[in-house]
């Protein structure tokens, strides 16, 4: 019998992916589900053991959790985005506080800054984002001096989180050959991706508390850019289903018994130290 090959998968376009990606996070109001997070930025600055005067850079850093939880220490902070209005809330975040931080404009997959300029690079829920994996993992170990370490907290593909984008991508099919970002919560590929690095990871879980699963779904439609943009982009009958969908997963993993939602959701708190 004669075998048709198959038409090899063309590259992704990832400029249009982020491109589209950028417009997704700056949707909504992040800054909102971003606050809750806050107790992940200071379980990583302790698992980084980091010291009082040392010069971190945050990236993808959103309102700013991690980069608040290394200017608590004494820490030299640089806070970047590519969301200019996440930087004003973590900028407004930092005054309120009277931390010291310096906000800049940046893109992860292609930094602003000279090689070895940090003691510390960090990401809490951002980086793991970029379409580019690759060379957004190759530009913080760049900017990482040697000795240094990278700390991140990315959500793995079996927790909450990662099950959450495997049922939004079964009505919006992510771009082929775009690679999942639950890959940087999985310690097979951060070996692949900081070659250069000893990588230590442990498997944490952050509680989700809401009111309810309705108010969780209610929350995260209106403020969480990636599914505020999905349910903009499905018909009302589509979003029915995804709503239905959806609250099944709380469902599936919600622990509390009273009406409320309390769904621990697993990540992975990683230390990478650079050779």
């Amino acid at each position: 019998m004669e075998t048709v090959a198959k038409a090899p998968v063309a590259a992704p376009d990832l400029a249009a992916v982020k491109g589209k990606q950028q417009a997704a996070w700056s949707s909504g109001d992040y800054a909102v589900i971003g606050t809750t997070l806050q107790g992940v930025g200071e379980a990583l600055c302790e698992a980084l053991d980091i010291r009082a005067g040392q010069r971190v850079l945050d990236v993808a850093a959103g309102n700013g959790n991690a980069t608040l939880a290394a200017a608590r220490r004494w820490c030299d902070v640089v806070s970047t985005d590519y969301v200019p209005s996440l930087l004003e809330r973590g900028k407004a975040r930092a005054a309120a506080e009277g931390l010291d931080v310096q906000f800049e404009q940046a893109d992860v997959e292609k930094l602003q800054f000279a090689d070895g300029s940090f003691d510390v690079v960090l990401s809490t829920f951002g980086v793991m984002f970029t379409p580019d994996q690759e060379k957004a993992a190759a530009e913080m170990a760049r900017v990482c001096k040697r000795g240094g370490k990278i700390g991140m907290a990315n959500w793995t593909p079996a927790g909450f989180i990662g099950q959450l984008f495997k049922v939004m991508g079964r009505y919006l099919p992510p771009p082929p050959g775009v690679k999942p970002p639950s890959l940087w919560g999985t310690e097979a590929r951060l070996r692949e991706l900081f070659k250069g690095g000893d990588v230590m990871a442990e498997r944490r879980n952050f509680v989700f508390r809401y009111r309810s699963p309705k108010h969780w779904l209610q929350t995260f439609r209106t403020y969480y850019g990636p599914m505020h943009k999905a349910f903009g982009a499905l018909d009302a009958a589509q979003q029915a289903s995804l709503e239905q969908d959806l609250l099944a997963l709380v469902q599936g993993m919600n622990t509390a018994t009273d009406g409320t939602m309390v769904l621990p959701g697993e990540y992975l708190e990683v230390v990478i130290k650079i050779r």
